[in-house]
């Protein structure tokens, strides 16, 4: 037998790969609403319609990735892959379900500096004013699930009091910790972590020492890498820091990254406040991730690495942490969500952030924005209909490009 021909059995993992790749494709091109309604998306899709999982098991999974910090649904969808085909299926459910969100991304990225005079102007403007509507939202439902008492809305508010005060490229880190204090000073009487899953708990292919691995991965990069960029002063070294660090800090949903990522790139100057805007609008009109949304900054850096490099390495920084953190906890996830300390430092992370995204929602948001009554009625329009008409977000981009492009053209 040919040794360098495959075998049946890694044919057969290859197959079931590739199966992976094409289903978390079609979802990459069709999930559109969020990470909540990509959740539901894949419930229909692995759990009724395939029977890869059953419900205890998918349940347990969400629990998981809900409980860390990164982008929910693509560690979802990831840890279906190595369900399914491990560690190749992983790779191949995150490509499909990542990439057509990339690449409508760089499209727009290729085309926004080309859109001139009153058309350009005003699908800028609309976008921005997308991104006041669906981070408005973001808000309001967060501060509902994840600050129900008032101790965790007292949280919140130190938080954003927290952002006020500092105005340092360690602001975000401090409310973040201040949270996880709080929380655990305050907290500890809620209930640990619960979720309907069977005790037995996912059977991932996953053993403790790659676990082991993963957080030590996870630690080094984020404590060393920051020191490491800066004494190197490399600039793809800084960018990839830059955006590991937004991945590894964004609890409670895919909009949290935005203040993160504002500070990361507008704030240094890496990326122009209006063409960040721009594409966090953009980013609603596109299905898949909102974390895909580094790409097209990494496209749109000021100074190489940028373009097509910018992009990947961007991309690849802020998803890593997210998966890293999968990995490691996995093994040990039913023992780690009984634990009251744990879900008292987590409920006060998810209260603390909460205020972050608020604070961002007053700066840049708004305030590049909402400049006349008409921004104004139309921000306001475009949120009540995503909370109380549950109108999809794709309508909500169409009728704020509409609005800006109409008020550029009669300017």
């Amino acid at each position: 037998m040919d040794a360098s021909r495959p075998s049946s059995a890694q044919r057969g993992r290859l197959h079931v790969a590739l199966e992976v790749l094409m289903v978390f494709l079609k979802l990459g091109l069709t999930s559109f609403g969020g990470p909540i309604a990509h959740l539901g998306y894949f419930r229909r899709e692995f759990v009724a319609k395939r029977n890869w999982l059953d419900d205890p098991r998918y349940s347990d999974l969400v629990g998981v990735c809900q409980f860390l910090p990164g982008p929910t649904s693509s560690q979802v969808g990831f840890s279906i892959g190595l369900l399914r085909a491990g560690w190749l299926g992983g790779l191949a459910a995150w490509c499909g379900f990542t990439l057509p969100s990339v690449l409508l991304l760089l499209a727009f990225a290729v085309l926004a500096p080309h859109l001139a005079g009153n058309l350009g102007e005003g699908l800028v403007h609309g976008l921005k004013l997308v991104a006041v509507a669906v981070v408005a939202q973001a808000v309001w439902d967060m501060a509902r699930r994840l600050c129900p008492d008032r101790r965790r809305a007292a949280i919140a508010l130190c938080a954003v009091a927290t952002l006020g005060v500092l105005n340092s490229a360690y602001a975000q880190w401090s409310a973040i910790v201040l949270g996880a204090l709080l929380g655990f000073a305050l907290c500890r009487t809620l209930p640990p972590t619960q979720t309907a899953a069977s005790t037995s708990g996912p059977e991932l292919r996953i053993s403790r020492a790659a676990g082991v691995l993963a957080l030590l991965l996870f630690c080094i990069l984020l404590i060393v890498l920051p020191a490491f960029a800066r004494s190197h002063a490399t600039q793809a070294l800084q960018l990839f820091d830059a955006f590991y660090r937004s991945g590894a800090l964004v609890f409670g949903g895919g909009h949290v990254v935005l203040p993160l990522l504002q500070q990361q790139t507008v704030t240094t100057g890496w990326i122009a406040s209006n063409d960040f805007l721009a594409g966090y609008g953009a980013a609603q009109a596109v299905p898949g991730p909102l974390f895909t949304f580094a790409a097209y900054l990494g496209w749109m850096m000021s100074s190489p690495p940028n373009h097509w490099a910018g992009a990947l390495i961007a991309l690849v920084a802020i998803f890593l942490p997210g998966m890293l953190l999968v990995i490691a906890a996995l093994p040990w996830w039913q023992s780690l969500r009984a634990r009251r300390t744990v879900a008292a430092l987590l409920a006060g992370i998810n209260a603390a952030v909460v205020g972050l995204l608020a604070t961002a929602l007053y700066s840049p948001v708004w305030t590049s924005a909402v400049h006349t009554p008409v921004d104004f009625a139309i921000a306001v329009l475009g949120f009540v209909l995503l909370v109380r008409w549950n109108t999809p977000p794709l309508a909500i981009v169409a009728l704020c490009v509409l609005a800006g492009v109409a008020m550029a053209a009669f300017r």
